[in-house]
């Protein structure tokens, strides 16, 4: 077999891995990439967050359109047409999927578009050519695949759909159940409903996006049921049977047995490492209970010239965390300015309307630590750009360390959570006091300035 060389090797060219290859390569490195998809550019750019928020932002567009009365406009009717609105999002997806193939296929890097898997601990065999490669250090990027639980009929062979047959529908589906509550559950369920669709969703936890907070979870959940949805949580999943018009979905709750029906179902149950493929055992690379590749802080497994990142690693799914892993483990390999990913800075967004937002070490783990904290809130429903935008939904939340006044966290679950977060998320690696951001001009009246009230109120106390 032929044998090939390099000091960097990577599986996987989506986020993570094009982040370590540019960071290597930039560091004067040889670096090679594989990547077996179909297409290149990574399941943000392909099948996650580009068309997801595509089809999403279209509906909320929607969804204002439908509500025009609220805002004094006679607007007659506003419906979705699919097949234009599939075609904006092929277009829209195609320019960033060009524009990273373009990347990875200008002559810094050797391409294989083969998969590849580990036959000793420096030595990878492409599965087409069967050319070895050996490499001083490798980067695991191969990223996450579709969770299917093991419950009777779950399983794309009966037809079940996961969020890919979402992304690429040119229809509206008569009814769908979506299973699950999680970020990709709750963003679906809302645009299908929004675009017209009949949607039952069922959450096995008692909260949906439980990775919030109690309070985050509960205002999704009343906007879900305001707008049509019928929501069921804290539930056991029992089977998913064919229908005379589509699918039976039978689940427990609170110990009686119920079943509903709809054309479709929706596998949104989460995803899970994409590891099967490359004999990690070989390697001498250990995995989690979670199925998640075990790193230290610097991204290296236990062996310790290969390193993983992105959501073969976590421990989040999250497409900037992908890209900061990925340069960490390149940095670490070049010996030089390598700084690990700092999680006490995470920003995390949910994309449904009102969008839910945190910044920061989450209240809970604070507590955890034994560090005392201070908190205030604000509510969106008695705040004038809200007001007048139609957007009473949520809140605005601020906790810092009670002995300093130093910003630790903020949530925001409102209009444009996800653009406002990022004023307490630059605020966060200063170090910033929330008497320091008081100071700052909150311009009247915009969607930020709601900031201003829970930190005075913080600044108050602390000044007692």
């Amino acid at each position: 077999m032929p044998t090939l060389e390099f000091d960097l090797f990577i599986i996987g060219g989506g986020s993570g891995g094009y982040a370590a290859a540019r960071t290597a390569h930039a560091g004067g490195l040889r670096v090679g990439i594989a990547d077996s998809g179909k297409e290149l550019g990574g399941l943000c750019i392909l099948r996650g967050c580009m068309p997801s928020k595509t089809l999403i932002y279209s509906a909320e567009i929607l969804h204002s359109a439908q509500r025009g009365k609220l805002f004094g406009l006679k607007i007659p009717s506003a419906e979705v047409d699919m097949k234009l609105l599939h075609r904006r999002k092929q277009e829209v997806i195609k320019e960033f999927a060009d524009y990273r193939q373009g990347q990875l296929e200008d002559g810094r890097f050797t391409l294989f578009r083969e998969q590849a898997r580990f036959i000793d601990e420096q030595t990878v065999e492409l599965n087409s050519s069967g050319t070895h490669i050996k490499a001083d250090y490798f980067v695991i990027a191969s990223g996450s695949t579709v969770q299917w639980p093991h419950i009777e009929g779950l399983a794309p062979k009966h037809g079940v759909w996961t969020s890919d047959n979402v992304l690429e529908l040119d229809y509206v589906p008569e009814s769908i159940v979506v299973l699950g509550g999680g970020v990709v559950a709750c963003e679906l369920a809302q645009f299908l409903n929004r675009i017209g669709s009949k949607v039952i969703q069922i959450q096995r936890s008692l909260h949906v996006i439980k990775a919030f907070s109690e309070a985050a979870s509960e205002t999704i959940a009343r906007v879900f049921r305001d707008e049509g949805i019928t929501l069921y949580t804290d539930t056991k999943l029992l089977a998913i049977r064919k229908a005379e018009h589509g699918y039976r979905v039978i689940f427990e709750k609170d110990g009686e047995e119920y079943s509903v029906e709809a054309v479709y179902v929706l596998n949104a149950l989460g995803r899970a490492p994409a590891t099967r493929e490359l004999n990690l055992s070989a390697a001498g690379v250990e995995t989690l209970p979670t199925g998640h590749i075990q790193t230290n802080v610097y991204q290296q497994t236990d062996n310790p010239n290969i390193y993983a990142v992105g959501d073969v690693a976590g421990p989040h799914e999250i497409v900037h965390v992908a890209i900061m892993q990925g340069e960490t483990a390149a940095n670490h390999a070049l010996k030089k300015d390598y700084t690990a990913v700092d999680y006490d800075l995470l920003t995390s967004v949910v994309f449904t309307d009102p969008q839910v937002a945190r910044a920061g070490i989450p209240e809970t783990v604070c507590r955890k630590r034994g560090i005392e904290i201070i908190s205030a809130e604000y509510p969106f429903d008695d705040h004038g750009k809200s007001i007048l935008m139609e957007a009473k939904y949520g809140y605005v939340k601020v906790w810092a360390e009670k002995k300093t006044g130093r910003l630790l966290g903020a949530e925001c679950v409102g209009k444009d959570a996800g653009e406002l977060i990022h004023i307490m998320a630059a605020a966060l690696p200063l170090k910033a006091d929330v008497r320091d951001l008081v100071r700052t001009h909150w311009y009247h009246p915009t969607l930020a300035e709601i900031w201003s009230y829970p930190l005075e109120d913080l600044a108050d106390e602390l000044n007692g």
